[in-house]
């Protein structure tokens, strides 16, 4: 299947409004690049030339920072972004396993994507979630307590066009959908407004489809108002997971 073309103009108007929201404009650098992966699926050599091109860049120096961070994908990204903490408290309690099972699973290795662009598999050194090891995120929404059973299902139910409610947090998105928000532009209200705040982990609902809730994790061990993300810069104030944090 092609892609379809990108729409540099309108991305350039978008960068621009998010130069618009900083006193030095090299700021914007990290949510530009947000925002290129928002409409190519990673960051490709032409949205690192349109970086340095609106911040009077080098491709050098965006190229710098698009390589530091691992949230930065240097090949296309598949729809659901799976990640598997595979660090110690997680490695403890089965992290391990989990992410073998899903390797197996999908036919993927780390930082692979199948053929439909449907799955990225990834191991993550951390996630930042340690008291509810192990966990997995889905395009950085947490699903916490996991065990090889849970994962197995809620993969399946990505693989149906399902959307599973994470144990906290916002509403699933797609990868483009979520750097979309990274980038600052929040198109599409939240299904779960205030979830984090009430400590509601299950949103006192079924999962997306129809999938319970408890089938994704444990959620008698999943309360929190802990907002679902590790902290990393970006223009919309949400926070974010970095690798290793």
């Amino acid at each position: 299947m092609t892609a379809p073309a990108v729409d540099w103009a309108a991305v350039r108007r978008d960068a621009e409004a998010i130069v618009a929201r900083y006193p030095k404009s090299r700021s914007a650098l990290l949510p530009m690049l947000h925002l290129v992966q928002s409409v190519e699926g990673y960051v490709s050599q032409e949205g690192v030339g349109l970086c340095a091109d609106v911040l009077g860049l080098t491709k050098a120096e965006v190229g710098a920072v698009a390589t530091f961070y691992t949230m930065y994908k240097r090949r296309p990204c598949g729809e659901w972004l799976v990640s598997v903490c595979t660090n110690l408290s997680c490695q403890l309690r089965g992290g391990e396993e989990i992410y073998e099972h899903l390797g197996k699973k999908l036919g993927l290795h780390h930082d692979e994507t199948d053929a439909e662009g449907t799955f990225t598999l990834e191991h993550a050194e951390c996630l930042a979630a340690c008291d509810y090891a192990p966990v997995v995120t889905v395009n950085y929404e947490f699903y916490d307590c996991q065990t090889v059973e849970t994962a197995d299902a809620l993969v399946d139910a990505l693989g149906r066009g399902e959307r599973p409610l994470p144990t906290r947090g916002e509403a699933l998105k797609t990868f483009k959908e979520i750097e979309r928000e990274l980038a600052g532009f929040v198109d599409v209200p939240d299904a779960r407004t205030g979830a984090v705040a009430s400590g509601d982990p299950g949103g006192g609902a079924q999962g997306g489809g129809g999938v319970d809730s408890g089938a994704i994790g444990d959620d008698d061990n999943a309360a929190s108002g802990t907002p679902g993300h590790a902290q990393q810069a970006s223009g919309s104030g949400r926070a974010a997971p970095e690798g290793g944090a």
